[in-house]
């Protein structure tokens, strides 16, 4: 009840503001292109369901990571256990975890092009253009890392006049960063380069009472991204972005009695560098064909280490000695080629063709230690190339009606040795593709109807203590129903898009967990498995208004409901239950104000359903929302704004699980990871030249 009136309250706030407004003439809202798909195409025209975050979106909304935004779009989840949000759902579908074994995302993540997929945490917002992300399954665009979706961030890029800036933020739990943007031309204006660089820092809202520091679970991160697009001549482009992250954040954020005062011995970190580098090149030298090359390299070293038993010696007393500490070294290299070529055409056939191949390989070196002894060891390497040929043709079959139709063929070939003496050699061929139907209704508005068919490639399970039934389990494919409609109204001061979806999954791939031992928690391990299949079928709805220059509003909501069909455990049933971190519902609210003497404001509502943990027990969050607001002045050379996020200090939870932690019987219990509480600061920009 009190999150209904909350709601409420902000609505109708909202919509009270509406008559001081409504009498003035509409302000246009400018056109969106996206980018992420085989060709630029007009927002309002893309026979998909899209939610784009602009720059200023982000900067409103956001602290300093892509985590931040979440919330605002649609039936966009993730899972906790890490100091930033690595591990996606798009309509329910998305990995929990990767602890153990070969990376194999659902949702594609993408930053400039370069392939982040479940390891995301170079997604700093600043400097950054835009954020699109595609729901269900991108079969023809992006295949087996795409299963769900597909989340594609563009940094600015650079222009061609000079510019100097920086940025300074402060704020309470030991927030302060500082970040620069130097951007010119060279070559006589026939290319332009842009710098960034960046640094956060933050305290991460928990105090380690055993050592009594509140730095254990903290920020340290920083970011230098480099690019330059250079007019080679009149036919050929090339844009160059170079890369340089580093997050080297604490992580110590779980406790016996789920609160934010930890007792841990031995805090953990969640450290990752990266080295990435991307080149693109666009050219149109044949009549009527545009080739466009992309080359991406990155190199990431990972630590990942935390405290087991979240306590000390003294702490659990006459129940001791319990100490577990785990850490994993991960380095994960990748390397991208694309080649596609697209007809420039704008009616009749148009077509787009190319040849896609990835390469990754990964190392990890795992140890675990109990009451100071090695527990247990474990080092792996693993390598897969993926190899695809894709294409879409685009007809106009009849007036206001265009017919699309996609394919893509893919096949991976894995190997994966480990020094327990396993090793496996998986191999899938795969396919995918769409087949869409668009009504063009008039030039603002489109309805749209699309059968669309993504796929994911198989795996394998590791864990001492697994039986070998459950080391294996197969590809998984996913059929996509999907509607939608599309619309700019009033004299383009209102934007709107509405989609309705049905997916079945096919050899469900579930995220669960596994203790041997009841008694022993270091037996507790993630293992992946097929199930028989799955249903996901919602809505997703978002609407923009801009009725004058000063204001602009905005409201999402994702509905879903994801459950499992004919999936039994040996410990129970799980048919016809909700899929886990899949919300039954999701919504944002926001509210913009621009004033003409440059003082503005910013207001969002952000609220989310329950939703189960995971598919090994019963253990639920709690619905929520959350509000946010920001307020400054922006003058021509600088602006300066005070912000506050979770303003109402509401308690929610990320992630929980649920197993045996306390000795000396380790008894089942339910173990939570909490939100952010209310955090507050000031931020201010300044144009040096």
């Amino acid at each position: 009840m009190k999150l209904l009136l909350r709601c409420v309250f902000t609505l109708a706030l909202a919509g009270s503001l509406v008559p001081l407004v409504a009498q003035a003439e509409p302000d246009t809202l400018s056109e969106v292109v996206i980018s992420s798909t085989l060709r630029d195409t007009p927002l309002n025209q893309l026979p998909a369901s899209v939610t784009v975050l602009s720059g200023q979106v982000m900067d409103a909304a956001g602290n300093s990571h892509f985590g931040d935004v979440l919330d605002l779009v649609p039936n966009l989840n993730f899972a906790g256990g890490t100091s930033r949000p690595r591990y996606l759902q798009l309509r329910g579908i998305g990995e929990l975890e990767q602890y153990e074994g070969a990376p194999n995302p659902s949702v594609g993540f993408l930053i400039d092009g370069i392939d982040f997929s479940g390891i995301a945490m170079p997604a700093a917002l600043f400097d950054t253009a835009r954020a699109e992300v595609l729901r269900g399954p991108q079969g023809t665009l992006l295949g087996a890392n795409a299963l769900a979706g597909l989340v594609s961030i563009t940094s600015q890029a650079p222009t061609d006049r000079a510019q100097l800036q920086a940025q300074l933020e402060a704020g309470d739990y030991g927030v302060r960063g500082a970040g620069v943007i130097a951007n010119d031309t060279l070559d006589a204006g026939d290319a332009a380069w842009r710098i960034a660089a960046h640094v956060y820092k933050g305290d991460g809202f928990r105090h380690n009472l055993f050592l009594n520091r509140k730095d254990t679970n903290g920020f340290d991160e920083g970011l230098v991204r480099g690019k330059l697009r250079w007019s080679i001549n009149s036919q050929l482009q090339a844009d160059l972005t170079l890369l340089w992250s580093s997050t080297d954040n604490g992580y110590d954020a779980w406790t016996i009695d789920n609160t934010r005062l930890t007792q841990s011995d031995r805090p953990g970190r969640d450290v990752q560098r990266t080295h990435a580098a991307a080149l693109k090149l666009d050219w149109t030298g044949i009549d009527g064909v545009r080739l466009l090359s992309t080359t991406t390299v990155a190199d990431s070293t990972i630590r990942y280490s935390f405290d087991g038993d979240w306590g000390n010696e003294p702490f659990w007393g006459i129940n001791g000695p319990y100490d577990f500490y785990e850490r994993t070294l991960r380095s994960r290299r990748t390397w991208s080629q694309e080649v596609r070529a697209a007809s420039t055409n704008t009616q009749g056939l148009r077509w787009v063709a190319g040849v896609y191949a990835l390469h990754l390989t990964e190392g990890n070196d795992l140890l675990d230690l109990y009451n100071g002894d090695v527990y247990r060891t474990l080092v792996s390497d693993y390598a897969a190339t993926n190899l695809a040929l894709y294409g879409q043709a685009d007809l106009d079959v009849a007036p206001q009606w265009l017919l699309s139709a996609g394919l893509r063929a893919e096949r991976r070939d894995a190997r994966y040795s480990d020094s327990n003496a396993l090793s496996f050699k998986p191999a899938d061929t795969m396919m995918g593709g769409h087949l869409t139907l668009t009504r063009r209704v008039d030039d603002n508005s489109s309805a749209y109807g699309s059968l669309n068919r993504g796929y994911k490639a198989g795996g394998f399970n590791l864990g001492a203590a697994l039986p070998s039934s459950l080391r294996r389990f197969g590809p998984e494919a996913l059929w996509n129903l999907e509607t939608g409609y599309k619309a700019r109204w009033a004299d383009g001061a209102i934007e709107t898009q509405t989609s309705l979806f049905y997916m079945r999954r096919q050899d469900q791939q579930v995220s669960s967990s596994y203790q041997a031992d009841p008694t022993d928690p270091l037996t507790f391990v993630f293992i992946t498995a097929n199930a028989a299949k799955g249903e996901n079928y919602g809505a997703e709805s978002q609407w923009t208004w801009q009725p004058q220059r000063a204001w602009r509003f905005g409201v999402n909501v994702g509905l879903l409901r994801a459950r499992y069909m004919d999936y039994k455990r040996a410990d129970m049933s799980l048919s016809g239950r909700d899929q886990p971190h899949a919300p039954h519902w999701q919504f944002s609210v926001s509210a913009d104000w621009q004033g003409s003497t440059g003082l503005y404001a910013h207001a969002d509502v952000n609220g989310k359903d329950a939703f189960y943990f995971s598919a090994g027990d019963d253990q639920r969050t709690s619905a929520y929302a959350l509000v946010n607001l920001r307020a400054g002045y922006r003058a021509e050379r600088w602006s300066i704004n005070a912000w506050v996020r979770n303003l109402l200090d509401q308690h929610y939870v990320t992630r929980g699980f649920y197993f045996g932690n306390e000795p000396p019987d380790f008894a089942p219990k339910r173990y939570v990871d909490n939100g952010d509480p209310r955090q507050a600061g000031i931020s201010a920009s300044f144009v040096l030249y």
